[in-house]
């Protein structure tokens, strides 16, 4: 998979876009990394600069300890983003990415760098606490839950069924799991930035409710989408999503 460097082990670019007017800047979910996202980058090439965040504990960072505080991971990555990517930047993030974003855009506004918008999708709003603690399961319940989150994918389940796999990817997870579950935001700060929140009708994990939840976040323009599917709707509806990203930008990108 080529990559473009960025000077950062922290960010990845998979394709350019020199003309693009805004930087995606996409987080990964739990146990993922930032190869995730080199389908949305192809897809949204050459409209847009699409920038990846690699995590460490995993891919070519698997050497290195997984952050166990959301808080801190976010530190790290937006004094990335400040050192090595040029603004505008609009920020993605899928479940557990979703909770690194809006951390991450709340350093940039911070700082003085605020993002031009925020995209989540698969995850309840920072001030709802998450009730079910994976982190303390054991490793068969861990990738029921999996399989739960992945309902229907079955190349995903024939993974999960390899014991092979599951040695690289259990650890790389539970680490993830120790900080998402660790993480609460009771009063949680508004962003000044819009805001988009997008999940699927029947997510196990985030139901809808907990997606409008995002509104309180946001202070200035605020828009839900739902779409048929479940935690992962966003690998079978590519096209709209893509498209949701394309109409975000273009709102919040002076002409």
């Amino acid at each position: 998979m080529a990559e473009t460097s960025t000077g950062s082990a922290w960010i990845r670019r998979f394709h350019t876009a020199p003309d693009s007017p805004v930087r995606l800047v996409c987080f990964p979910y739990a146990g993922s990394g930032a190869s995730y996202y080199h389908p949305l980058s192809r897809a949204l090439a050459p409209d847009v600069q699409v920038l990846a965040v690699q995590y460490p504990g995993r891919q070519d960072r698997a050497d290195e300890p997984c952050a166990e505080d959301l808080t801190v991971l976010a530190d790290r990555v937006a004094g990335e983003l400040l050192d090595r990517c040029d603004p505008p930047f609009v920020l993605f993030g899928h479940s557990m990415g979703a909770v690194v974003a809006y951390e991450v855009a709340l350093r940039l506004e911070a700082l003085g760098v605020p993002p031009r918008g925020l995209v989540v999708t698969g995850r309840r709003a920072p001030s709802l606490p998450r009730v079910r603690r994976v982190r303390f399961a054991d490793d068969a319940e861990l990738v029921a839950e999996l399989k739960r989150l992945n309902a229907g994918n079955e190349a995903v389940t024939r993974l999960l069924d390899d014991e092979g796999v599951l040695r690289i990817v259990l650890p790389t997870l539970r680490g993830d799991y120790r900080a998402i579950e660790r993480y609460h935001r009771p009063s949680a700060p508004p962003l000044r930035c819009p805001v988009v929140a997008m999940g699927g009708d029947a997510d196990p994990v985030t139901p809808v409710a907990d997606l409008e939840a995002w509104e309180r976040h946001a202070t200035a323009s605020f828009r839900l989408r739902v779409f048929r599917g479940g935690h992962f709707f966003l690998d079978t509806h590519t096209d709209a999503v893509r498209q949701e990203i394309l109409d975000h930008i273009a709102a919040v990108t002076p002409r």
